[in-house]
């Protein structure tokens, strides 16, 4: 899946659909996530509580 960035601000942002968020178990409204670089690839997981 291919994805463009987009401009808000001084921040560029990537914009996750709600399948992709439901795979990951991750409800945007309550849960917060921790990126990780790991050789130059962005992972993206549910920050454990």
């Amino acid at each position: 899946m291919k994805k463009k960035l987009f401009k808000s601000g001084n921040a560029w942002v990537l914009l996750l659909q709600k399948p992709v968020l439901e795979l990951l178990n991750i409800d945007p409204e309550k849960d917060a996530v921790e990126l990780e670089v790991e050789n130059k690839i962005l992972k993206v997981k549910k920050a454990e509580d």
